[in-house]
């Protein structure tokens, strides 16, 4: 199927000719005449599978088709999305999209000065794009109404969750027309998104692409078994070695990335960090370095992460592993887009080895090991003659208690 069997208007087929698109993905092509039916949607989509578009494309051409009818300069779609760097892009998207439509935006984030956005606003939008916590404020200040809202996006719900969203959002909510067509779009479905999914939609067409536990059948994964100590030996081991030109590196905590990065630097490698606690302008400039490739590594908070779009990223490390798998299964999908190939490698130690055990659980798969690094454990507790005490913190299979209480005690 192409675009043009989708019974989209000529202004939104010539501008998707013009950025070079001709086919949708999986998600675009089941989302987008469900919303063009003016049905509520309910998409489990991950990151990386086109979804932006899948939504921006229909309700640009709803909108422009409505325009006549409707009262101009007044807000009507909302499109809600959890990180700055999420809400940038998909503003960038509605201005490829709508290039040839008469329709006006604002997107709308924490961070900066308020008074651009505002002055964007007073000037007339037809669509706002914004981050629950700016969006509140300026409806306190009364700048932002939405009692005319007729299309409203909720994406990346679960990261909403994830950064303790949620009471915003249904505050949100509750400011929103009761008539109206809403789009709501997970990565994956725990219980409170579900529940909110239920407030939020009426008679919902659910469209799921790839298994919430599925990862990406291009990424080639691995796992090197190391002390945590010699984690940033292993680290600049794996750089040094030449076949990485970039490489996305995950931490657990901020303080961990700007650690790491200093330490990359020092050692000739030229890193950045982006975390919650970087500024919008700091943040902006290190994706830009790390897209133009003068920067080597990018090292991330899976928070600041949301939203790095990078098509020839071909490889991600997990310094830290996650406590939750899901977001194993959104680290490793920075790679591997496009049907391209990717290599996502996770550094595990002791007391990291019962996340591991999750994250094989919900992929259904296990991960292979890579043996005799220079850095590996079983090596080095070989070379040691391993005491009883190395043997029993070792790593023993899923189903022994004893192995279970002991890496429950070491990840607490």
């Amino acid at each position: 199927m192409s675009f043009d069997d989708m019974q989209l208007i000529e202004p939104v087929l010539k501008a998707l000719s013009h950025e070079g698109y001709m086919n949708p993905t999986p998600i675009q092509e089941k989302s987008i005449p469900v919303i063009l039916q003016k049905r509520d949607l309910l998409g489990c989509a991950q990151t990386g599978t086109g979804k932006t578009a899948a939504f921006i494309i229909p309700l640009l051409q709803m909108m422009h088709q409505q325009q006549s009818l409707q009262k101009q300069n007044r807000i009507k779609a909302l499109v809600l999305t959890p990180t700055r760097e999420l809400a940038i892009q998909i503003g960038e998207s509605i201005g490829s999209y709508g290039k040839f439509l008469n329709l006006k935006h604002e997107v709308i984030f924490g961070g900066v000065p308020q008074y651009n956005q505002v002055r964007g606003i007073r000037r007339g939008v037809d669509l706002i794009v914004a981050t629950p916590g700016r969006l509140l404020d300026l409806i306190h200040q009364r700048h932002v109404s939405l009692s005319e809202i007729q299309y409203f996006v909720l994406d990346e719900a679960d990261r909403m969750l994830d950064m303790g969203f949620v009471h915003d959002v249904k505050r949100i909510i509750a400011k929103l027309p009761a008539k109206r067509q809403t789009l709501f779009f997970s990565a994956t479905m725990p219980g409170e998104i579900k529940r909110l999914a239920d407030i939020l939609l009426t008679n919902p067409v659910q469209v799921q692409v790839n298994p919430v536990s599925s990862t990406v059948e291009t990424v080639l994964q691995q796992v090197y078994f190391v002390e945590k100590h010699n984690k940033q030996s292993l680290l600049l081991h794996l750089i040094n070695s030449g076949e990485m030109e970039t490489v996305l590196v995950f931490t657990q905590m901020k303080h961990s990335a700007d650690r790491l990065s200093k330490y990359l630097n020092k050692a000739g490698i030229r890193a950045e960090a982006i975390h919650g606690n970087k500024n919008q302008n700091a943040r902006q400039t290190a994706l830009a370095n790390f897209r133009n490739k003068r920067t080597k590594v990018l090292v991330a908070t899976d928070i600041a992460a949301r939203g790095i779009d990078i098509d020839e990223l071909k490889h991600v490390i997990n310094y830290e592993l996650p406590n939750v798998p899901e977001t194993y299964v959104h680290r490793i999908g920075r790679t591997g887009r496009a049907g391209a190939n990717g290599t996502a490698i996770s550094f595990c130690d002791w007391s990291e080895k019962v996340f591991l055990n999750d994250i094989q659980k919900l992929i259904r798969k296990e991960i292979p090991a890579i043996k005799n690094h220079p850095f590996d454990i079983s090596s080095l507790h070989t070379s040691a003659a391993a005491s009883p005490t190395v043997v029993n913190r070792g790593f023993k299979r899923s189903g022994s208690k004893r192995s279970g209480r002991v890496f429950s005690q070491r990840s607490v």
